[in-house]
């Protein structure tokens, strides 16, 4: 009967370390390794799911009879890939990859990083608008701005310009 405790006990911490799910930025220490186009993709991705939950919250909102099951699925998922989308913006970009110019009486370069920190802001606003409601405007919205990101983040031809 012991060893059975120490099995059943053995395998669900192994499988709670298993299916642990991962921060969506990357850590905070000062490692260096940093993907920027993949955690854009991500965000993409992000929108992309929010997008099919709003669908499905819809759809199944509208059925007879409602199962309230499967539509509190599809909240719950919109709403953890609407915080995901928000850690990106935050936990990566914001806290360790947007840098304010090195002088600040450079216009140029202040204007650059105003520019991205409004974009960041607006995905952020949008991101929790999302959370809110199932309106498929947000998901365009979203999109817009994540794009309008890329382009002032990596420059016209996907080149890093940070």
């Amino acid at each position: 009967m012991k060893r059975i405790t120490i099995a059943a006990i053995a395998l669900t911490v192994t499988a709670f370390i298993w299916t642990a799910v991962p921060a969506a930025a990357h850590c905070q220490i000062p490692c260096g390794i940093y993907d920027d186009e993949l955690q854009v993709q991500f965000m993409e991705q992000d929108i992309t799911t929010i997008e099919k939950s709003m669908n499905q919250i819809t759809t199944l909102g509208a059925a007879t009879p409602v199962n309230y099951n499967q539509l509190v699925r599809w909240v719950m998922n919109k709403e953890e890939h609407a915080q995901k989308l928000q850690d990106s913006v935050t936990a990566y970009f914001m806290a360790q990859r947007i840098k304010p110019p090195v002088d600040p009486a450079d216009e140029a370069a202040m204007k650059d990083y105003v520019n991205k920190l409004t974009l960041l802001h607006a995905i952020q606003i949008h991101a929790m608008k999302a959370k809110q409601s199932t309106d498929l405007g947000e998901v365009a919205t979203l999109r817009d701005l994540v794009a309008k990101f890329r382009t002032a983040y990596f420059g016209e031809e996907g080149e890093h310009t940070h």
